[in-house]
């Protein structure tokens, strides 16, 4: 019959000693907060994707399959393409083997997708630059608006209420020339 034996028991007489006695500490084992930052800095440079092969002519990105929001095919529906293994030489072994997305590059639920280089400008030129002209625009309106206000309560004998425009207000919502985004990422 085999013996139960209880392995954290201390045998009678004996006292267990702590291992950290038993080692000399050489050196101060804590962390300094510069330390700690430079630590923090280098988990922030670390690349979990690798850099996609440039594509003369289109943008490459990648694109998550776990977005209902910002699914995969919506975009498809306004222009991207798949980014397949077997047309970069060396990208076989990140390239998908099963599902929708096979034979494309990918990594987990990201996928490696382009869309035509002027396409692509056309619509960071919408979405970083006539929106936000646009937006600026609005602004401009209700504060000229906020203006007359003023104006017609003063000229009816109401005092103490004054619009003024900071520096800069004047120039919310006028035009200016678009950047080039594909030159801005060195993709031009």
């Amino acid at each position: 019959m085999a013996r139960k034996v209880n392995r954290g028991a201390k045998l009678a007489g004996t006292v267990r000693r702590d291992r950290a006695l038993d080692r000399v500490v050489s050196e101060d084992r804590t962390f300094s907060d510069s330390e700690r930052l430079d630590e923090f800095r280098k988990q922030l440079q670390k690349d979990v994707l690798p850099d996609l092969p440039k594509i003369p002519g289109y943008h490459v990105c990648w694109l998550t399959t776990n977005n209902p929001q910002d699914s995969v095919h919506k975009r498809m529906l306004i222009g991207y393409e798949p980014i397949r293994a077997e047309d970069h030489p060396g990208w076989e072994h990140v390239s998908l083997k099963t599902g929708a997305n096979e034979g494309v590059i990918g990594i987990n639920e990201m996928v490696a997708y382009k869309i035509p280089l002027h396409l692509w400008e056309e619509m960071m030129r919408h979405v970083h630059h006539d929106r936000p002209l646009e937006d600026e625009a609005a602004i401009r309106e209700r504060v000229e608006q906020m203006k007359a206000e003023a104006a017609g309560l003063a000229s009816s004998g109401n005092e103490g209420i004054e619009v003024e425009l900071a520096e800069g207000m004047g120039d919310l919502g006028k035009s200016r020339k678009p950047p080039s985004f594909a030159k801005a990422t060195g993709e031009a």
